[in-house]
């Protein structure tokens, strides 16, 4: 081939669909020690995809690849609009990535947010006219952490129960259950060991959670015109597959990986 425009086309075989140097090397009749060369040197722009004027039901969320290599990721469902890597998840890389998005003209309709401590505040004093929706899955994920997938007592199996029903509940009936299971609950919950400490700390914790983050479980039907995603899965799933196919290909160097990641994370429909 006497352009190099094959280089770019051997490169999306090796990241998109996933095809080894051994598979390349007789693909493009090239070494593999000439394709990594080239690779290395290959320029892949980190795309921010436009879509003003439009607004955008904006969800985020940070995923590592390894312990100092995280990507925080701004995209709307389906779509990637812009990523950051990061070395530790700080909330004012966050805040620098929003207001970057805003400054390139960015409109946002709604947050939706998984339920990193202090997320909630900072963006209530940045963007206070912005709806804030907490990912469900994220809630279901911190109740189980305290009341395990096999929960023992009365009160932690009921509990279950009623936030894996989230999904499919109302605000209403949300909060006319959850009320119900504090009231039926609440001298069990107030139960103390010998030495007057709470006998059941992590129900205790997972009640308050629930209570603590309501406010912001059903801003998608407060907002219903706004098509308010409930749930991060649009990155969460990604990441999944992202990490898949960094997977396959191992022993990359730090810079590969970080190339590798900005073209998979810029494909049209990630």
């Amino acid at each position: 081939m006497k352009d190099s425009s094959w280089i770019e086309l051997a490169y999306e075989d090796y990241t998109i669909h996933k095809q080894t140097y051994a598979e390349l090397e007789v693909i493009y009749a090239t070494s593999e020690n000439t394709l990594r060369k080239y690779f290395d040197q290959l320029k892949v722009p980190k795309p921010l995809i436009k879509v003003c004027p439009e607004s955008v039901n904006l969800i985020f969320d940070t995923t590592f690849f390894k312990r100092s290599l995280g990507v925080m990721v701004f995209r709307k469902p389906s779509k990637n609009i812009s990523w950051k890597y990061v070395e530790t998840e700080k909330l004012s890389f966050y805040l620098e990535e929003l207001l970057k998005l805003k400054e390139l003209g960015f409109t946002f309709r709604s947050f939706t947010i998984d339920g990193r401590k202090g997320l909630i505040s900072l963006l209530q004093i940045h963007f206070n006219t912005i709806p804030i929706q907490l990912c469900h899955f994220h809630q279901v994920q911190i109740v189980t952490k305290y009341t395990t997938k096999n929960p023992k007592t009365e009160c932690a199996k009921e509990l279950r129960k009623f936030i894996l029903n989230l999904k499919i509940l109302s605000k209403k009936d949300f909060v006319e259950q959850f009320e119900n299971l504090q009231n039926t609950y609440k001298n069990f919950l107030k139960e103390k060991n010998e030495q007057g400490k709470f006998q059941h700390k992590s129900l205790r914790s997972a009640f308050r959670s629930i209570k603590t983050n309501l406010p912001y479980l059903f801003t998608f039907e407060d907002y219903s015109e706004l098509e308010i995603p409930t749930t991060t899965n649009s990155c969460d799933g990604s990441f999944g597959q992202w990490k898949y196919k960094i997977k396959l290909h191992r022993h990359l160097n730090l810079d590969r990986k970080k190339q590798m990641i900005d073209k998979i994370l810029g494909q049209k429909n990630p």
